[in-house]
């Protein structure tokens, strides 16, 4: 019997390193990544049988790889591994198509069971994560809410952009905030307008406002 093919996608070196130690004891390591450019490339180029996925990263994080894939690799099953264990991280990667999510607390067995479980089409998650996926899933009448869905388009980091272009901050202002430079920030105002479809600074500040999201 073959082993599960993996992709380990993570912008940490050495990270990526014990996490390959460990799983080589139980799947097949196909390649690592350390961008989202890399990963695309990687996951077309292999198509592993699950990408194991870090949520964020300096260029975008998981969401970008999965969307990016989506239309070349249809099927690709994806296990988010990541620091964080906040709920809105939680959820947009489960909704844009992430079969599980870990902590990178979990150990090396735990962590080769649950990708042979992705790999075999079940959904895995760490327990205490269990739970915002069923609430976010099941609310009133068992649909998302539609803010929510518009803005978990975005990266987190896109959504802070956002909520400060919208409160009327210039990029230099938004980039000394952030640390981060006004290039980057241009780079996410960008994306920003293109996911939700808008063309303008203004227009921006009007969507954010007629959804309640300027403090």
């Amino acid at each position: 019997m073959s082993r599960t093919s993996v992709a380990i996608i993570d912008d940490h070196a050495i990270f990526r390193a014990g996490v390959r130690a460990e799983l080589e004891q139980g799947v097949e390591v196909v390649g690592e990544a350390s961008t989202v450019r890399e990963g695309i490339g990687l996951i077309e180029r292999e198509q592993p049988d699950v990408a194991l996925l870090d949520v964020q990263m300096p260029d975008g994080g998981g969401l970008e790889v999965i969307r990016s894939v989506a239309e070349t690799v249809p099927g690709q099953r994806f296990l988010a591994l990541s620091v964080s264990d906040a709920p809105e991280d939680v959820v947009a990667i489960i909704r844009a198509g992430a079969r599980g999510y870990v902590t990178k607390t979990i150990s090396g067995p735990d962590l080769i069971a649950a990708i042979e479980r992705v790999d075999q089409g079940d959904a895995v998650f760490s327990p205490k994560l269990a739970g915002f996926v069923l609430d976010a899933f099941a609310g009133p009448g068992g649909g998302a809410d539609p803010v929510e869905e518009e803005l978990d388009q975005l990266t987190p980091r896109e959504q802070e952009v956002l909520r400060l272009i919208a409160r009327g901050y210039l990029y230099k202002e938004i980039a000394r905030r952030l640390e981060i430079s006004v290039k980057t920030v241009e780079a996410h105002a960008s994306s920003v307008l293109r996911k939700l479809q808008l063309s303008t600074r203004h227009e921006l500040s009007r969507w954010a406002a007629e959804r309640d999201l300027i403090d």
